[in-house]
C-alpha cells in the first residue's frame, strides 16, 4: 500500500442534464454538475447561513450512458470517485485549472415517481405492456415446481 488515498463521496442534486461526448473507439464520457449544500447558524447573529458548493462530475462509458438516460436536473444522487485536477491553457496562453470528480460508483436517490424522467407517458406505456388477461392469484397460493 502506498499510504495515500484519493476518495470522494458526495450526495447532492444535479445542476443540469448529463452532457455526453462520444469517441471513435466506442467509448464515451458524460459530464454534469452536482450541488452540495451546507447549512449552519451564525453564532453572533443567530441567522441561518446556507452555502452551495458546485462539483464537476465525470463518468465514463456504460455508467455515463446510464446517467444520461435516468438523471435529470434536480435529481438527488450519491457519487463516489476520486478527485482530479486538469491543467489547460486558455486563448491568451494563461494556465487554467479545472477540478473534477471522476465517478467510479453512483446511486440514484430520487424516487422514480418523483423524478422528472418518470412522466405520465412512461406510466401509460408501462401499463399497456402488461398482459390484460392475467387473473390475480391470492398471495401464498401460487403453484410452483419446488420439491420442498
Amino acid at each position: 500500500m502506498s499510504g495515500t488515498l484519493n476518495k470522494v463521496m458526495l450526495i447532492g442534486h444535479t445542476g443540469d442534464v448529463v452532457k455526453m461526448n462520444y469517441f471513435e473507439g466506442g467509448g464515451c464520457i458524460g459530464r454534469f454538475s452536482l450541488a452540495t449544500n451546507e447549512t449552519y447558524t451564525n453564532r453572533t447573529t443567530g441567522e441561518k447561513v446556507s452555502n452551495t458548493e458546485w462539483h464537476n462530475i465525470v463518468v465514463r462509458n456504460k455508467g455515463a450512458e446510464i446517467c444520461e438516460k435516468y438523471l435529470k436536473k434536480g435529481d438527488k444522487v450519491y457519487i463516489e470517485g476520486r478527485i482530479k485536477t486538469r491543467k489547460w491553457q486558455d486563448d491568451q496562453g494563461n494556465d487554467r485549472y479545472s477540478t473534477e470528480i471522476h465517478c467510479t460508483d453512483f446511486t440514484f436517490l430520487t424516487p422514480k415517481s418523483d423524478s422528472a424522467a418518470f412522466t405520465q407517458d412512461q406510466k401509460n406505456t408501462t401499463e399497456q405492456a402488461k398482459p390484460q388477461s392475467q387473473e390475480q392469484q391470492p398471495v401464498g397460493e401460487e403453484e410452483d415446481d419446488l420439491p420442498f
